[in-house]
């Protein structure tokens, strides 16, 4: 049995070959010249496909072509799927041709539908199905925040990769293919945290009230050696209040700010001498109603193993806001802690429910300095540094959200 080549061969079809098939009205063949009331060949519209149909193993990030020859396309359509999903696509100006605009899918059949109308008025039909390859690595991918979350002015966008993208050329590839829309656009950048994480940070803060959408256009994305994006990706998120906290660890104090105006002042304790707590701008990185605290999760079995209520966690280390019942009476005066920040249980169950993921906390007066990586924490790093960790080295401006 003969397969089907893969490349570059047009499905061709004429509008004649569909004619032959019915009645006529007698007469002559005069070859084309006009008589017997035939159709000259050079007026019959012909369309062309790439790839042909049954054309398989075709690599994703090929553009499927349609061209028009003695006259002019009139619709063209891609679809995938059982629900026959529209791909993108444009028809030239002069209707003599289209293109796809966007990667395929791997391992997804494609069916093209072509119409055209030639010199001589009639229309013409042609067809394609065609599948693309399945690649060697797979490459799937993950977001945060969560869709249709509200987070604070600090919260990045996180893209995780299922695979390490290691290359230069890949990075790049997968930067281009990401699309951030807002409803108030300002500067950003993205920022590769490791070759299988790289996260997006406005300049400043993103303002309050920002509505923002990103699109991973990852479907089909070559970025490595048989390595291919399976599928796109998109979130959408709201930028809650801009809350900001700071908290100060030689005044053992916290104020938290609303929209510029305090709102609260909280006595803290910090962490005691060989627990030093973390200074550095941090941002509430999840919340949780009780935790059990086990000093073995640092390294340190059987210090101490106590349930905690109305955690806010500042680090993926382990450092915490939560309510400290044990040590109301140093709070305020002293640092006892094992490194979080020890509130009472009043002010404690007011923060968590006042914090959104993403509101910053601004931590000052010890020794020990955040370091970057130790949960999302884009705020340690400062402009141009974020920006040089971009794989294209240039900052983005948020497309309009419409």
């Amino acid at each position: 049995m003969l397969r089907a080549r893969t490349g570059t061969a047009g499905a061709i079809i004429a509008a004649a070959v569909l004619l032959a098939a019915g009645c006529s009205s007698g007469g002559d063949d005069d070859g084309g010249k006009g008589g017997g009331g035939g159709a000259k060949a050079e007026d019959v519209v012909k369309l062309a496909i790439t790839p042909a149909t049954g054309t398989q193993q075709v690599a994703p990030d090929k553009p499927v072509t349609v061209t028009a020859d003695n006259g002019k396309l009139t619709s063209v359509t891609l679809t995938f799927g059982k629900k026959k999903t529209k791909a993108d696509g444009k028809l030239a100006a002069d209707g003599l041709s289209w293109k796809s605009t966007r990667n395929l899918r791997p391992s997804t059949t494609y069916t093209v539908t072509a119409q055209g109308s030639g010199k001589d008025g009639k229309p013409g039909t042609a067809t394609s199905t065609f599948t693309t390859l399945t690649p060697r690595t797979k490459l799937e991918t993950g977001m945060s925040p969560l869709e249709g979350e509200t987070v604070g002015v600090g919260m990045p966008v996180q893209l995780l990769l299922s695979k390490p993208v290691s290359s230069k050329a890949g990075k790049v590839a997968v930067e281009k293919a990401l699309e951030v829309r807002m409803s108030k656009p300002v500067q950003g950048a993205w920022y590769w945290v490791s070759d299988k994480e790289v996260d997006f940070r406005p300049r400043d803060y993103w303002p309050s009230g920002q509505k923002v959408k990103v699109v991973a256009h990852l479907a089909g994305l070559k970025v490595g050696e048989g390595m291919y994006g399976m599928k796109d990706r998109s979130l959408s998120f709201t930028v809650g209040p801009r809350h900001i906290t700071t908290i100060d660890a030689k005044k053992h104090r916290g104020v938290v700010t609303d929209g510029g105006a305090t709102v609260r002042t909280m006595k803290v304790s910090m962490g005691k001498p060989g627990h030093e707590s973390y200074s550095g701008t941090m941002i509430a990185q999840e919340k949780a109603g009780r935790i059990v605290m086990d000093s073995a999760t640092t390294g340190n079995p059987g210090e101490y193993r106590i349930k905690t209520n109305w955690n806010v966690r500042l680090t993926y280390s382990g450092t915490f806001v939560h309510s400290a019942p044990w040590s109301t009476d140093s709070q305020g005066n002293a640092n006892v802690s094992h490194g979080c920040v020890n509130a009472s249980p009043e002010d404690a169950k007011w923060f968590y429910n006042f914090t959104n993921r993403g509101d910053i906390v601004k931590v000052t007066g010890t020794t020990r300095q955040l370091q970057f990586g130790n949960g999302p924490t884009p705020w340690a790093k400062s402009w141009q540094d974020w920006l040089a960790g971009s794989a294209t080295g240039k900052p983005v401006t948020g497309t309009p959200l419409n």
